[in-house]
């Protein structure tokens, strides 16, 4: 389901239809047993309720993969794949929750399974709707991995995670924000103040505006901080000094002439 769709049963790839596709891929995830109704509502929207059943029942008889379904041969029953059924997305969900635990790691944990949205090409509403709130999920426990291995000192980890989840959505707040932070946890004040001034510069590139006010509390007042791009004050573009350019000013008059934005040029 990470990535994009695949079904291997005793070692070999199955091939699915479309439609006997989507209904599986459906039922991955939402791991809960779905009314006939709801399932083929959701599959089909628009379609007239007796025409979606029907092409839930043919796409249900198209998935000729012994012990995959519950519920298939009973049309009463609520449909769900099997217990024994093996699916990537749910062993994810079980790395998101232990990561929002408590505990410290002794080494850095797999996170294959956080690098991958649900299903990315696919664009029926149902899927995208699930695949925004596991994106939310997965980057959220890789932010909250940055930190666990930073406090067990596994520095390099830690960073590298970091650009993992930055990489991954690069306006990302709270991404960027674990990145400075796992940079600052290894020493490294030099890497630190470039992401955060590439953060600067791509939210002033991408919607014309600053870094969050909180970010520039990750530096403390330091003697020895050196001086970020994204805390020197801009140039005032009402009243730019040009020291080359000649004062056109009365004789005795020395100084530098003052071009005022939306102003008249004295001696003009």
């Amino acid at each position: 389901m990470l990535g994009s769709f695949t079904l291997h049963s005793d070692g070999a790839t199955v091939p699915l239809g479309v439609d006997a596709r989507r209904v599986v891929a459906y039922l991955a995830v939402h791991p809960r047993p779905q009314s006939r109704a709801g399932l083929a509502a959701d599959l089909w929207p628009g379609v007239p309720a007796a025409s979606a059943a029907r092409l839930l029942t043919e796409a249900l008889a198209a998935v000729d993969v012994p012990g995959l379904l519950e519920g298939a041969e009973d049309e009463s029953a609520a449909l769900s794949l099997n217990e024994d059924v093996e699916v990537d997305l749910s062993d994810s969900m079980l790395l998101i929750r232990a990561f929002a635990g408590g505990g410290r790691l002794d080494e850095r944990p797999h996170v294959d399974l956080l690098s991958e949205d649900i299903l990315p090409s696919w664009t029926s509403p149902w899927i995208a709707v699930e695949r925004e709130r596991f994106r939310q999920l997965r980057l959220s426990a890789l932010e909250q991995l940055v930190g666990k291995l930073s406090e067990a000192g596994l520095h390099a980890d830690a960073v590298e995670i970091a650009e993992l989840a930055v990489a991954q959505a690069p306006s990302r707040d709270s991404a960027r924000r674990a990145l400075i932070e796992a940079h600052l946890a290894q020493g490294d004040v030099v890497a630190a103040v470039a992401q955060y001034d590439a953060y600067q510069e791509l939210l002033r590139s991408s919607i014309g505006g600053p870094v969050p006010a909180g970010m520039d509390h990750l530096f403390p007042p330091s003697a020895a901080r050196p001086v970020m791009r994204g805390f020197r004050r801009p140039t005032q573009r009402s009243a730019v000094m040009l020291p080359q350019l000649r004062a056109a000013r009365p004789a005795g008059q020395g100084g530098v002439r003052r071009l005022v934005t939306g102003g008249s040029v004295p001696g003009r």
